[in-house]
């Protein structure tokens, strides 16, 4: 073949291996860019990760000494018809927040326990009440309570009781004396003492009652640890 085929051949070959080239090169960017060879696989394992990331499980709160629990009691107390030892229900009337974070709602169950009921006595012993809280339900979960007792006292009797006492007795006397000469004095003497006894016994006697729907407020003896609401 002459010189001349080969120079005008040459350029022939040259653009066709150029071509070659080009194709096989844009057939890799093809399978690079290719969804379904390379992306699927990634966000997989994106998902796979994600996935195995668990939230945190919450963590137990602590009420310290010294919390206070207001509540909403629901029956009537009185220290003339409650025994000592006999519990009551009740309801948190006001939620308790730690740290700006509500550990108990309001409306939480509670339960309490009378632990001084005393009646109150003619002219001498007002009577007594007390009361504690033993638990409280949160979430399905009840924990046991420990707080200070509240107390309670009836009216002391005035002085006017002792004064009407006094006076039945000095105007029993009298009349024991004059009627009996001098030996009716001691008869006359213990006459009027009842009477006396007896008026200030219809306005002395001073219980004390907790009326239901009544707002207390109890303080925590003991920490508590509740667990809140995942």
């Amino acid at each position: 073949m002459s010189p001349k085929f080969f120079e005008s051949f040459l350029p022939i070959c040259l653009v066709a291996t150029l071509a070659v080239t080009g194709c096989s090169s844009g057939s890799k960017n093809a399978d690079v860019a290719s969804p379904g060879r390379s992306d699927a696989p990634s966000q997989a394992r994106t998902q796979d990760a994600t996935a195995s990331i668990k939230s945190p499980d919450p963590q137990p709160v602590t009420l310290p000494q010294g919390t206070v629990l207001t509540v909403t009691i629901d029956q009537t107390l009185s220290s003339q018809r409650s025994k000592s030892g006999e519990e009551f229900e009740a309801s948190l009337s006001e939620p308790v927040i730690l740290d700006g974070t509500q550990i108990l709602p309001t409306g939480a169950r509670v339960r309490g326990r009378v632990t001084t009921a005393k009646s109150s006595g003619r002219l001498e012993h007002p009577g007594e009440l007390g009361m504690m809280l033993t638990a409280i339900e949160v979430d399905g979960r009840t924990y046991n309570l420990k707080t200070a007792a509240v107390s309670r006292k009836g009216e002391s009797h005035k002085k006017r009781n002792a004064e009407m006492i006094g006076g039945g007795a000095a105007a029993g006397a009298l009349i024991g004396a004059l009627a009996g000469h001098g030996k009716g004095a001691l008869v006359g003497t213990a006459i009027g003492a009842g009477a006396g006894t007896a008026g200030a016994a219809a306005t002395g006697k001073k219980d004390v009652e907790i009326p239901a729907e009544t707002r207390v407020s109890f303080r925590l003896r003991e920490p508590v640890t509740i667990l809140p609401r995942a």
